[in-house]
């Protein structure tokens, strides 16, 4: 980047700005050539995702983040320029992630499709690079409502994962359609009993019952009920299906804790998952992964905050 090309320029803190490097010992130019050195220099990306594959994530998460443009005050102005990021999850006590890919989501773009994008482009870098065999276990995708998580399943159908997105409270899905009595008429129906969210007696019996104490919200109460798909709208993303609309049957979990950190009352989780007939330790690892996506937003914090990721006031993306 710098000349010669094996230069490094790094300060004994926080560095907020490509001017600030101006000022190392090692740099006698001005700031104006550090600028021009950025602009002639490369990314190495294929470099970086070979780099991000030397780990076998078990789990990943996905979340849009914007950056605010140069005349936006504040988030509440305006999205900015989005950009969708993957990043690993750990275990343990830890709130580390490592980041393994990012693009921006330019105007138009359906953030379901660039993100499925991402993570074959991941996905395929593990198998290549052999940290994802065949006999491991699926790599579970997690997201937030931002995400539409039976298009999500859908784009990734093939590849070795499962997909966990929490789903809005005001959701209605449709059970599978019960068989046919014999001497039935008329066209077979494609879609089974209303499964509505907000009503109760539509909700019928769980399949799974589950609860746990856990730390930081007391009691959980786990609900889980099978084979639940929505039903997709011909128009949008869908519009372009060529023999009519799929059925993406999925495991519907409910999560209610008992108290938040923050005080506030808490509310019931919704999550909806890619694969069916989850025992009841699948489904217990399915709603601790899900409090394990909280994760990427400290590594947002750490890329504003320490890195200094939106500090600069750009005027294009």
């Amino acid at each position: 980047m710098f000349e010669p090309a094996e230069a490094m320029l790094y300060a004994d803190g926080p560095v907020r700005s490509p001017a600030e490097l101006s000022l190392v010992g090692e740099r006698r130019r001005g700031h104006g050539s550090v600028y021009a050195a950025l602009a002639r220099g490369e990314v190495d990306t294929e470099g970086h995702h070979r780099l991000a594959a030397s780990g076998s994530p078990h789990l990943a998460a996905a979340d849009p983040v914007p950056h605010l443009r140069a005349e936006q005050g504040s988030a509440r102005d305006g999205p900015g320029w989005p950009c969708s990021i993957v990043v690993a999850l750990k275990t343990g006590r830890g709130s580390w992630t490592a980041p393994l890919d990012a693009v921006r989501l330019a105007p138009g773009d359906d953030a379901a499709t660039v993100t499925a994008a991402q993570l074959r482009r991941v996905v395929g870098a593990l198998v290549e690079f052999g940290h994802h065999r065949p006999d491991d276990p699926d790599i579970l995708i997690v997201a937030d409502a931002g995400y539409d998580g039976p298009r999500l399943a859908f784009l990734l159908a093939g590849l070795p994962v499962a997909v966990l997105v929490r789903m809005r409270s005001d959701r209605v899905l449709r059970r599978a359609t019960l068989p046919r009595p014999p001497g039935t008429w008329g066209r077979p129906r494609r879609h089974g009993d209303e499964f509505v969210f907000g009503d109760p007696a539509a909700r019928g019996t769980p399949q799974v019952r589950s609860r746990t104490r856990i730390r930081l919200y007391a009691l959980a109460r786990v609900r889980a009920r099978d084979r639940l798909h929505p039903r997709l709208p011909h128009r949008s993303a869908w519009a372009a299906g060529e023999d009519g609309l799929p059925i993406i049957e999925g495991a519907v979990i409910r999560l209610q804790v008992q108290r938040l950190p923050s005080g506030a009352i808490p509310k019931p989780v919704w999550l909806w998952h890619s694969n069916v007939d989850l025992d009841t330790g699948e489904v217990d690892r399915c709603w601790q992964a899900f409090l394990r996506r909280f994760d990427i937003e400290h590594t947002f914090r750490m890329l504003k905050q320490t890195l200094g990721r939106t500090h600069p006031k750009i005027h294009d993306p």
